[in-house]
């Protein structure tokens, strides 16, 4: 916690993870969002990677640490140590692909085993923007979705469909879902820094992006 100004300020960073097959697209939402960049020929995550976001919430400086895993299997021993301490994941198959979309109840069921907190969850449907060799339809997704208790939402991060909607409904339910609990623990806090949401001060020089109230697609 922060005293400056004459007043009190929060600052919490939250971790959140993108998750899902290898070649889906996790590194370019992540690049398109956090740089407004693509890269076409973006090569295979190896182990783990990470970028800091800014988004003021509310007036509070919430920043997320968004960590992008590898999909391939000979990497996941690797990562599934950069589950535990989420607070919020994305879930990502490739709508052209449907061995993608099936492989998404073994990544929810890897989130679920290794995250010790409540966690909000979208599931993503990239690349929509290949509409003519779509695999898996909007309504597979919406109905995995509601089974699974996610928000659900398709995007391209090649020309940037939902993307910054999507990080955003994410950060902005863990936020909502943290202030809830503080409300109503006097020990929550605590438990934040523990579970790696931390409060800190060096955070001026970041980017900020305005976010409003979102509803999932």
């Amino acid at each position: 916690m922060v005293v400056g100004g004459g007043k009190e300020e929060e600052e919490y960073l939250f971790k959140v993870v993108i998750t899902g097959d290898s070649a889906v697209g996790k590194s370019n939402l992540l690049s398109r969002y956090a740089r407004n960049e693509f890269n076409l020929h973006s090569k295979a995550t190896i182990g783990v990677e990470f970028l800091t976001q800014t988004v003021d919430i509310d007036g509070k400086e919430v920043k997320a640490q968004i960590w992008d895993t590898a999909g391939q299997d000979r990497f996941r021993a690797v990562t599934s140590a950069y589950y535990r301490g989420a607070f919020g994941a994305l879930v990502v198959y490739d709508v052209s692909r449907r061995s993608t979309f099936d492989s998404v109840s073994r990544w929810l069921d890897e989130l679920n085993t290794h995250s010790y907190t409540t966690v909000a969850k979208m599931l993503v449907g990239n690349k929509c923007d290949l509409s003519n060799i779509r695999e898996v339809s909007v309504e597979e997704g919406k109905c995995l979705a509601e089974a699974e208790g996610l928000f659900f939402i398709e995007t391209s991060a090649l020309d940037s469909t939902n993307v910054k909607t999507a990080f955003e409904i994410v950060i902005k339910e863990i936020y909502d879902n943290v202030s809830r609990k503080v409300l109503n623990s006097d020990s929550y806090k605590a438990d934040l820094s523990i579970n790696r949401v931390a409060l800190f001060s060096d955070g001026a020089n970041d980017q900020k992006q305005a976010t409003s109230r979102f509803s999932c697609c």
